[in-house]
Parts: C-alpha cells; sequence; structure tokens
C-alpha cells in the first residue's frame, strides 16, 4: 500500500501514522527522517541538504525530490509506504507521481484527516508546559490535578509562545493556504480521502483501516 498522510497540526497525525505502520509493517517517511538519513549516510544529495539547512536556507525542490526518490527506491519500500510532510506543492506532488511511474507504482489513498478549525484551535491553544521539568499538560485532554499547577514539583505552568490563540490561528490559516491546491490535486486525481478527525482516536483508526485493510497483500 502507497499512502500519503495529510492533515491541518494538531489533526493527530502522528498518532495514526504510528498505529498504520505497526499494523501493516510499511515505513513511514517523514522528509525530516529523509534530510537526517541521507545526511548521515553522506549522499551527495544529503550534504547538497546539508549546506543549505546548516546555512538556515530551505532546501531547494530538486535536492529534496532527489532524497526522496532515494528513499523510495529502497526495498523496505517496495510493498508500501505512508509519506507524511511531502509533497507540499503540487509540483512535488507531480515529481512523485513521476518518481513512481519510473518505480511502477502508485499511490492507492491520500488520507486527510479532517478536523474543524475550532476545535483545532482548543487542541493546540491548550497546551501548559512545566518550566522547571518540562511535563505537558492540556488545559482539557490532560490537565494537572490542581489547576496550573505541575503534578511533578508544583511549579507554575506556562503557555508557550508558540501556543498562544494569535499564533495557533496564524500557523493554521498558512497551512491551509499551503496544503488547498494540494487537496484538489489529489481530489482530482481520485486520490483523496478525507477522515473525519474529530473523534476518539480509535474511531478515526478504524475509519482508515476500513479503506486502507483491502490494500494488505
Amino acid at each position: 500500500m502507497y499512502l500519503v498522510l495529510m492533515g491541518l497540526p494538531g489533526a493527530g497525525k502522528g498518532t495514526q501514522a504510528e498505529q498504520i505502520v505497526e499494523q501493516y509493517g510499511i515505513p513511514h517517511i517523514s522528509t525530516g527522517d529523509m534530510f537526517r538519513a541521507a545526511i548521515k549516510e553522506g549522499t551527495p544529495l544529503g550534504l547538497k541538504a546539508k549546506s543549505y539547512m546548516d546555512s538556515g536556507n530551505l532546501v531547494p525542490d530538486d535536492v529534496t525530490i532527489g532524497i526522496v526518490r532515494e528513499r523510495l527506491a529502497k526495498d523496505d519500500c517496495e510493498k508500501g509506504f505512508l509519506l507524511d510532510g511531502f509533497p507540499r506543492t503540487v509540483a512535488q506532488a507531480e515529481a512523485l507521481e513521476e518518481i513512481l511511474r519510473d518505480l511502477e507504482r502508485q499511490i492507492d489513498y491520500v488520507l486527510n484527516i479532517s478536523v474543524d478549525t475550532d476545535k483545532l484551535m482548543q487542541r493546540l491553544t491548550g497546551r501548559r508546559v512545566c518550566p522547571e521539568c518540562g511535563a505537558t499538560y492540556h488545559v482539557i485532554f490532560n490537565p494537572p490535578k490542581v489547576d496550573g499547577k505541575c503534578d511533578k514539583d508544583g511549579a507554575e505552568l506556562i503557555q508557550r509562545k508558540d501556543d498562544n490563540e494569535e499564533t495557533v490561528r496564524t500557523r493554521l490559516e498558512v497551512n491551509m493556504e499551503q496544503s488547498k491546491p494540494l487537496l484538489d490535486f489529489y481530489k482530482e486525481k481520485g486520490y483523496l480521502k478525507n477522515i473525519d478527525g474529530d473523534q476518539e482516536i480509535n474511531k478515526v483508526y478504524n475509519d482508515i483501516n476500513k479503506l486502507i485493510g483491502g490494500l494488505a497483500k
């Protein structure tokens, strides 16, 4: 099974990816992991990516696509993969189609975990962190025993700047704007499957499992 996983921040992609990979034994391939592996292996493309990353620049598309091509050609991807964080643009999606054609493969589904924006705001702005020990809580889903205090050391919990409402809203808006053309591209191709992510975690996975279970060989 050849899958692409999409979803806005806070939609629960990481949790679902773990379960898919564990049940079906396919590699979970994220852009960050690919870059790290290529750099560690010292491949020409990996070293090229490192030079951009070290100077604080974005890795250009041709380098990213080259690294993806090398990764998907490896033996462990022969029976399937779960791509996460790539593609991010229509140009990258078209390049992925070309890579898979060369490998005589084709995407089965693009799984888009869809959650209402207000719910995502609630999930992402509710995180609280202990500045002393680093323990993480959530005001709704994982609250401390005493409101505003760390269970471990009693320190006053804080909200990170990245988690405040204004920053989170901007992040979601940017992500929605970037992902819309990609979702439209995959919808037109017939690959897109929207998964209701506004359910209990196991129910979300059950919906995914019903869809992809028939692909297992």
